[in-house]
């Protein structure tokens, strides 16, 4: 269980990512609300999953789920450059998410 709601604490790190920018430096209540309620339910979620996960290992998983996630919400919601090296790097932080999923308790 502690996996999915690392997962899932990873997804909303995106989801207020996101609504930051749609709420144009807080200028627009309900994607502001979204941030603020996002942040809450990211932390939330990353408190729980860190009971039962090393906290090393889940926020290194946290923090790349989120950067990862939000750079390709960039790259198809925003239209930020999808570059050969940009690529590259969000497919290397794939990967150490993968390891360190994958050589974790």
């Amino acid at each position: 269980m502690a996996w999915i709601w690392l997962f899932f604490a990873g997804v909303f790190e995106c989801v207020w990512a996101v609504a930051m920018k749609y709420s144009q430096g807080f200028t627009r209540f309900l994607p502001g609300s979204i941030v603020v309620l996002g942040m809450a339910a990211s932390t939330l979620l990353l408190a729980l999953a860190v009971k039962h996960l090393p906290l090393g290992t889940a926020y290194a998983i946290w923090t790349g789920l989120g950067a990862l996630g939000t750079a390709l919400c960039g790259i198809i919601l925003f239209h930020e450059p999808a570059t050969a090296w940009r690529i590259v790097s969000l497919v290397l932080i794939f990967c150490g998410i993968v390891g360190l999923k994958l050589f974790s308790k």
